[in-house]
């Protein structure tokens, strides 16, 4: 049947209510998008590919506002169809598809020809809000919005719009710091209202099967992303959104961080304990006290407190020759006692009030203004400081209270009021530093750790994290949550406060399991207010043995993490990704946040609370998943309860799966692949399988698109008598990939080979009984292969 008949045949039943005051008038097609006139405006309706299409209403007496904030992909010239009949039009791609009934008036979208989703009333206006009302079905899960805390499944919430921190939030946060207007849909389909502007997300809170987004005004653009599988969704997301450029490698690594180190001299300090202890770092974060002895009073210094700090610049160079880069804080406050206050005044930098004058008010740090990140002025000063201290030799920028943590609605903004930019302020700020970095420092990936974002701001290499978390069980309980969710939009480094942020609670078994789930998240950075220290050096014995366990097996994995990162790039794929990835149609894993994947090949079952002694873990039944630590082999599709052991969490590693490993290592600094461990996860129940090792200097931006990267490709095969495994290494024509060698281990052989063959030459094994391990070395150089053929009978 052709394909636009479906469509005309299944609108009957996909109908279930229109805007009875809406009437169709006309429609014209244009070169690449179709408008239809009705009686209280026009709607514009554009493909961006076969599965992404915008739709705009513009009412009577309103321009069509063309910038997007979130929207960077130009839809490209794509071949699309048109029917026209007495009450019905069909516009399709290949793929995705626009029916508009004429009377009484709806549009209905469809991916290969089955409904997704449809507008309910549409476009409505009230006296004070303007709504877009769609049709969702009774059965289908909604996640989205940005950052809460309220359960995977976000279906039955009124979420409102509008980025705000929320202090030591534990089980329950209706509202935090990064809101974004997205709904995902477990039917595989996404709404993005592209839209900066303050309001609501109703994710059908009546429970009358209504989606609704509620704003104060803007634009009424909307696009429906739909996708084959999640990791195709994402993929097309973050095509429309941007995708998130590579970090430096070093942000894989471990941080020292609190709240805050108030001298050059305790700095030092902490920085030689870690290395003394041997303790891997990477970085060590300032916050507010390398510019004022005070929290109050002296926000806007923006310069060493050369009190405090008297060689500011030479301990960042004797901190970079051991392998640790300094990153500093900074916030767009200026408050009228700082250094830099008349300076914002007469260089006109601050947002202001209705006649033109600085907007002033207090906060909890004094009594302020605030940059006015939209405004040129405000951009070149703030990046002029940004500028200054990267040449110094400062490795990296913390935003923080960027929302901003309080922003009155009568304040202005050079482009608009504080309503209508709110959600975009962190943006904006992160897109300042990014832009600068890629004018001024090329060369050099940006770190750029923001505590607010919006739609598209993975862009920009921001690096979030999930705020003023509560030190406490309940705190740690909400972080997959977070973090899965946020991977879902298209912000895949969120991150946690490692051992908690607020509150002085000293658990040791508390800040060892935040510190082992941390190994599996995007950013290892623990970080507290200094009650209690988050610093591993400053532990009791026991607890800081247990997070120098974490922090290598941390490190020991960067080939395998950096990987994720490239994915990440190239594919918009998250890197922590709930188990919904791996089986779309599991009803069990639609709402779990007990475990995770990391990556592709391991599953993590995060310890949230205190004194238990096991844990129940259900495994996915599209393979067999193995014990990380016992080479235990679970059966897919298995639900098990596994023994608790203190010093790591429940790891399990896809059968099949090739994880590569480094030894370990005292910073990134030393990263190398000249001798790294391949694991592979024998399954004699599995023909073949494949993974890859991606690797560039870690330092270049784009090196991928610039042919200065290599990556070695892994793949098994499992016949009668022989299992083969081949690395293929393949470099770009601008990298020179150093000679590797390569030791072999695989896990799960309960078989002494007759012999093994590395092409075709037999060479010396070593199989471990105990261990049930065959470990076969080799080397490999260049874009050269290796077929390791082993005899198993």
């Amino acid at each position: 049947m052709n394909k636009l008949y479906v469509i005309f045949f299944l609108i009957t039943s996909f109908v279930c209510a229109q805007n009875v005051n809406r009437t169709f008038i006309s429609h014209s097609l244009k070169d690449n998008h179709l408008e239809i006139m009705v009686s209280d405006g026009k709607y514009i309706i554009k493909p961006y590919s076969k599965k992404i299409i915008e739709t705009s209403f513009v009412p009577d007496g309103e321009q069509f506002r063309k910038e997007s904030h979130a929207v960077v992909l130009e839809p490209v010239e794509i071949r699309t169809t048109f029917k026209n009949s007495e009450n019905t039009i069909a516009y399709s791609t290949t793929g995705i598809s626009v029916s508009i009934t004429k009377n009484p008036f709806q549009i209905s979208y469809y991916y290969n020809s089955k409904p997704v989703i449809s507008e309910k009333a549409g476009y409505v206006k009230t006296d004070s809000t303007e709504i877009i009302e769609f049709n969702v079905n009774d059965s289908e899960i909604l996640y989205g919005g940005g950052e809460r805390v309220l359960g995977m499944n976000r279906r039955g919430h009124r979420l409102e719009l509008y980025n705000k921190a929320h202090y030591g939030y534990t089980t329950h946060a209706e509202l935090m710091n990064f809101t974004i207007p997205l709904v995902m849909s477990s039917r595989l389909y996404a709404v993005h209202f592209d839209n900066p502007s303050i309001g609501y997300l109703d994710l059908d809170s009546k429970s009358n099967n209504t989606l609704s987004y509620e704003t104060i005004g803007g634009r009424k653009t909307y696009q429906v992303i739909v996708g084959d599988s999640w990791s195709g969704l994402l993929d097309n997301y973050t095509d429309l959104t941007g995708k998130q450029p590579m970090p430096p490698r070093w942000m894989l690594g471990n941080f020292s961080s609190r709240f805050g180190y108030h001298s050059e001299a305790e700095t030092r300090k902490t920085i030689h304990k870690f290395l003394e202890e041997k303790i891997p770092l990477d970085a060590v974060i300032l916050d507010l006290y390398w510019f004022g002895k005070e929290v109050t009073g002296t926000m806007g210094n923006l310069e060493f407190d050369r009190d405090s700090f008297p060689a500011p610049y030479k301990m960042i160079k004797d901190f970079k020759e051991k392998g640790v880069k300094t990153v500093l804080i900074t916030e767009p406050f200026i408050l009228t006692t700082s250094k830099r206050w008349e300076e914002a005044v007469n260089q006109k930098i601050l947002a202001t009030d209705s006649v033109g004058n600085p907007f002033t008010y207090d906060f909890f740090f004094g009594h302020t203004g605030l940059i006015d990140i939209f405004k040129k002025e405000g951009k070149d000063w703030f990046w002029n400081i940004y500028k200054n201290l990267t040449r110094a030799g400062v490795a990296g920028w913390w935003g923080d209270l960027g929302e901003p943590e309080v922003h009155p609605g009568a304040l202005r903004h050079i482009t608009g009021t504080a309503n209508e930019l709110h959600n975009i302020y962190g943006h904006t700020w992160a897109q300042l530093i990014y832009e600068g970095y890629k004018k001024y420092f090329p060369k050099q990936r940006p770190f750029i750790l923001m505590r607010s974002g919006y739609s598209g701001s993975q862009r920009y290499g921001l690096i979030p994290w999930s705020g003023d978390v509560s030190r406490s069980w309940g705190g740690l309980q909400s972080q997959v949550e977070i973090a899965l969710q946020m991977g879902m939009q298209g912000i895949a480094y969120m991150h946690s406060d490692l051992g908690g942020f607020a509150g002085d609670l000293n658990d040791p078994e508390l800040y060892t399991r935040w510190l082992q789930y941390g190994v599996f998240q995007p950013v290892f950075r623990p970080h507290a207010q200094e009650a209690v220290a988050s610093e591993p050096v400053y532990k009791d014995e026991k607890t800081k043995k247990l997070a120098k366990k974490s922090i290598e097996l941390r490190y020991k994995l960067l080939p395998y993490n950096y990987t994720l990162v490239f994915e990440n790039n190239q594919h918009g794929i998250p890197l922590m990704r709930p188990l919904f990835f791996e089986e779309s149609n599991n009803p069990e894993f639609l709402n779990t946040t007990n475990a995770y994947l990391w990556g592709n090949d391991f599953l993590i079952s995060p310890v949230v609370e205190k004194e238990k002694k096991e844990q129940t873990v259900t495994f996915p039944s599209t393979g067999n998943w193995i014990d990380f630590y016992a080479d235990k082999i679970y059966t897919a599709g298995s639900t098990q309860n596994i023994l608790l052991e203190e010093d790591h969490i429940p790891v399990f590693v896809r059968s099949g799966a090739f994880i590569p490993m480094v030894r370990v290592i005292q910073s990134t600094d030393e990263y190398s692949l000249s001798d790294i461990d391949l694991h592979f996860y024998f399954d004699k129940s599995l023909t073949e399988s494949s993974g890859k090792l991606y690797n560039d200097d870690g330092i270049t931006p784009q090196s991928y698109e610039k042919e200065s990267f290599e990556i070695l490709y892994f793949k098994s095969k499992l016949e009668e008598k022989y299992l083969t495994i081949s690395v293929n290494a393949a470099t770009g024509k601008n990298y020179k990939a150093e000679d590797k060698k390569i030791n072999l281990i695989l896990h799960n052989t309960d078989f002494l080979p007759k012999h093994v063959k590395i092409n075709g030459k037999k060479v010396e094994y070593q199989y471990k009984k105990l261990k049930n391990t065959l470990e076969i070395p080799f080397r490999i150089s260049g874009n050269s292969s290796k077929s390791i053929k082993i005899k198993i009978k």
